[in-house]
């Protein structure tokens, strides 16, 4: 398994770190190690995290690295990242749009 983010979900991602980073540069660094190393253990259980909350019809999962959320699919022997969310904002549905 390999983990992908999708062009929208990449952005996102770089979005929250520079966010972080105006505050706190140390912070986004240690955000970002924090991101590497839980997203890197999806490889080997993609199962492992929860279905989302909010959408449990949908075949998305997520993973929360706090304060973010990061939602999922598996397709095959990839995990496609589709969004990256501040827990605080107002979910809509995520899609497999890139």
């Amino acid at each position: 398994m390999r983990v992908r983010f999708t062009p929208s979900a990449r952005l996102q991602f770089l979005e929250a770190l520079a966010h972080i980073r105006r505050d706190k540069p140390s912070a986004a660094q240690s955000f970002r190690k924090r991101s590497e190393h839980v997203l890197r253990r999806l490889e080997k259980d993609p199962e492992s995290d929860r279905v989302i909350l909010e959408f449990p019809e949908l075949p998305h999962r997520e993973v929360v690295i706090i304060p973010y959320r990061f939602f999922y699919r598996v397709e095959k022997k990839t995990i496609w990242m589709v969004a990256v969310w501040h827990g605080a904002q107002e979910l809509v549905k995520p899609s497999d749009s890139a």
